[in-house]
């Protein structure tokens, strides 16, 4: 049975959590989890350079076929909005110049397809990825559990529909359960 390797990213300036997760038919594994942080003090250029340097490591390192990453929410902070939105837009670029698929999900969206409810708390999203990861014990910081949520949401649309397009042609992913936003698949080769 052939596998499916995902990067989820939650995108941040000062921590940007990725989870990279295995899936095997309906079986998911972790394979690596954590945070890229960034010192307050550095300039914005020296915060994005080392936040894309970081992907890169990764994406290198584990060589996943998808990068998953969660679209932005209202900010009420237009300032973190903007922040935010610049370190997405890095974690996208990532993946693009490494010539991954890429699909984006709502927060709604990863939290109906973990817990089967798109309103869940924290809480509730980080026990069912350590149950559906099979982990000891909760993943920590909450970026890193976002990040690991993003690539199960991805898995879980995967294991919905085939994926399997012929190369170069563009597809859409089928929208989540609750979700308003059909996240947007590319496949390999394919650059908007």
């Amino acid at each position: 049975m052939e596998s499916l390797r995902v990067i989820g990213v939650d995108p941040g300036l000062a921590r940007m959590g990725y989870g990279v997760i295995d899936q095997t038919g309906n079986h998911l594994h972790p394979v690596a989890f954590g945070c890229l942080e960034t010192p307050p003090e550095w300039s914005m250029p020296r915060r994005l350079q080392h936040l894309y340097d970081g992907l890169q490591t990764l994406v290198r390192v584990h060589r996943p076929a998808v990068m998953a990453v969660e679209e932005l929410y209202f900010y009420r902070n237009v300032t973190t909005a903007f922040a935010v939105g610049q370190a997405r837009g890095v974690a996208v670029l990532a993946g693009v110049q490494a010539n991954l698929d890429y699909a984006s999900y709502t927060p709604m969206q990863v939290k109906q397809a973990v817990t089967g409810y798109g309103k869940a708390d924290k809480r509730q999203v980080q026990e069912m990825v350590r149950v559906l990861l099979g982990l000891a014990e909760r993943p920590q910081p909450d970026d890193t559990a976002d990040a690991l949520a993003v690539a199960i949401a991805h898995a879980h649309s995967a294991a919905q529909t085939s994926l399997a397009s012929p190369p170069g042609v563009v597809r859409e992913a089928p929208a989540l359960p609750g979700g308003t936003v059909r996240p947007i698949r590319y496949a390999r080769g394919v650059k908007p």
